[in-house]
């Protein structure tokens, strides 16, 4: 082998350049002389392929309107080590788009489409709007992010541009059903639908129900399920994202009815009858109005939300600790400020952050005298509660032959949260807390309003030992305070619109606690795993873990021991 000598840029000096002068184009292409020469580095520097992430040369005068825009970097000298370059720029005239249009939507209405659009008609040509617009189409849900396609007709004769925007539609409607029967409980089971692509305005129009009106990019979710005598609850919400059809104003409404019934008698035998005189109803309705924000950028949103839930028991003492009849109402305001960057699919982003900060709160009803002397302290709750999450998805290469239009993701998340009250001789609200551990599923007490976090390998606790697990516990029992810590490796094996697969390795840290007296955001508990999940437009996301808490490992227990497996559907949990 013979390596031959190795090569150095010598000067770099630009013609052509009259929009920009060659000190800022020198700072963004970044290669100065006696660096180590690399053609493969100055053609990306220089934007002569373009590349999603953007910041090279050609990206500015793009961004900029210069869609005609051209540089070549000519060698003008070779000596010794050094090698001289002259890059010769064409500039052009900027352009501006002309007619834009889209092709390939049946079911979706071409408003639908045409309002994410970024390429407006007569504004100057960017390459940052034709990749933020596949970005907001591919978030739509229920598009194929793999098949949007602009395609660009240059018009040099006028100095326009037209875009055809081709788009494939998938399946975006989900169905859940379960069903069974049993002896003395009676019939169980879950019917759930989900229409991603709703239209309620042609909700009165025959034709257009196939099997339910669609188009208009709006959701609608229903919802029933029943555990025979014990359980059953109804579930209804519909989302506008755009209220009015002219800006990003979203409107939201929801609600939920929901009974738990005892039909175990005092020896713990089933009684066909108790569920009459026994049981625990609650009736839920949320509204919620969100806006999009210029400023900082418009990756940025604002939500307002206020929520009802009255919890009306009958005989029914599992639930608050000294009551077992009587009624409480919990009435709380919600803001939400958050900042959504991410790339690629929403089942598999693979760019970009996630950011959420909200603040929920009730009235001081205590300080106010309202609940003063009420022997019922659970009649009106009050609390005040804080939330923030991170999450960044980065891609960090490809795998060595493998297909290389996959990629790994690595994904790192944070998570807090802290429910605190305004009235210290009051014990914090047993509402809204956090439940910590398992694959964040409900269990059968999910009632209270309380955020349940996933944490992988743990069973759900509520002790200093991570190795207990209460079983759900009583509500009193759940922390006021917890941290999260997430590291995922992810790999897609498939991010087709039939069906989104990806394989994931984590470490994972959380742990919660009762109160600032016994905080510690060093003492966590460290779990790290395997896991796949499954994406089916028909059923939604299914996913898999099976992951080890690290500090529930004993020598006599071994790795079986503090391993666990842990199952998922519907949505990825906290």
């Amino acid at each position: 082998m013979n390596e031959g000598r190795q090569y150095y840029f010598g000067n770099l000096v630009w013609k052509g350049n009259t929009r920009y002068s060659d000190s800022i184009l020198n700072i963004l292409l970044g290669i100065k002389k006696g660096d180590i020469y690399n053609l493969e580095l100055l053609d990306k520097r220089l934007g002569r392929q373009m590349s999603m992430e953007g910041g090279d040369i050609s990206s500015l005068y793009q961004d900029d309107g210069y869609l005609f825009f051209r540089v070549e970097p000519i060698e003008t000298a070779v000596y010794n080590d050094t090698i001289d370059f002259e890059l010769r720029m064409a500039e052009g005239p900027q352009a501006t788009y002309g007619n834009i249009t889209v092709s390939g939507n049946n079911k979706t209405k071409d408003y639908v489409i045409l309002r994410e659009l970024r390429t407006i008609p007569g504004d100057k040509f960017s390459r940052a709007d034709i990749i933020r617009t596949q970005r907001e189409l591919s978030q739509l849900g229920f598009l194929d992010p793999e098949k949007i396609s602009p395609n660009i007709i240059p018009n040099s004769d006028n100095g326009t541009v037209d875009i055809n925007w081709a788009v494939e539609e998938k399946s975006a409607d989900q169905l859940e059903l379960s069903a069974g029967f049993g002896g003395g409980i009676g019939l169980t089971g879950t019917l759930g639908v989900t229409f991603n692509n709703f239209s309620l305005k042609n909700i009165t129009k025959k034709s257009s129900w196939n099997p339910l009106p669609g188009g208009d990019g709006q959701r609608l979710s229903l919802r029933v399920q029943s555990n025979g005598r014990m359980f059953r609850s109804y579930n209804f919400s519909f989302t506008e994202p755009w209220l009015g059809g002219k800006k990003r104003n979203s409107f939201s409404v929801s609600y939920y009815n929901t009974r738990y019934s005892n039909t175990y008698d005092s020896f713990g035998l089933f009684c066909k009858e108790c569920g009459k005189n026994s049981y625990i109803n609650t009736t839920g309705f949320g509204i919620a109005l969100g806006k999009q924000l210029k400023w900082p950028d418009d990756y940025f949103n604002l939500v307002f939300a206020v929520n009802l839930q009255q919890y009306r028991l009958k005989n029914y003492s599992n639930i608050f600790r000294g009551l077992s009849n009587g009624t409480s109402t919990n009435i709380n305001a919600k803001i939400t400020l958050a900042r959504n960057s991410t790339g690629g699919s929403p089942i598999f982003p693979t760019s970009g952050s996630n950011f959420v900060l909200s603040t929920q709160f009730t009235l001081p009803y205590s300080l106010m005298g309202i609940t003063k002397g009420d022997a019922n302290e659970f009649k009106l709750p009050e609390f005040h509660k804080w939330r923030f999450s991170g999450e960044w998805f980065v891609p960090i290469g490809r795998p060595m032959g493998g297909d290389q239009s996959k990629q790994f993701i690595l994904r790192a998340a944070a998570k807090y949260g802290f429910i605190g009250r305004y009235n210290k001789d009051l014990e914090i609200s047993p509402f809204e807390r956090f439940q910590i551990g398992d694959a964040g599923l409900s269990n059968n007490i999910a009632l209270l309003g309380y955020d349940i976090i996933a944490h992988r390998g743990y069973p759900i606790y509520s002790s200093s030992n991570p190795r207990v697990n209460p079983d759900g516990g009583s509500p009193n029992e759940f922390f006021t305070i917890f941290n999260k810590y997430t590291v995922e490796m992810r790999y897609p094996f498939s991010t087709a619109a039939s069906s989104t697969i990806y394989g994931l390795a984590f470490f994972e840290a959380a742990n919660g606690w009762y109160d600032f007296k016994e905080y510690n955001p060093f003492k966590l508990r460290r779990s790290v795993g395997v896991g796949m999940r499954f994406f089916l437009p028909m059923f939604g996301l299914l996913g898999f873990d099976y992951g080890i808490g690290l500090d529930r490992y004993t020598q006599d227990g071994g790795i079986k021991g503090a391993a666990k497996f842990t199952f998922m559907l519907g949505q990825e949990p906290e």
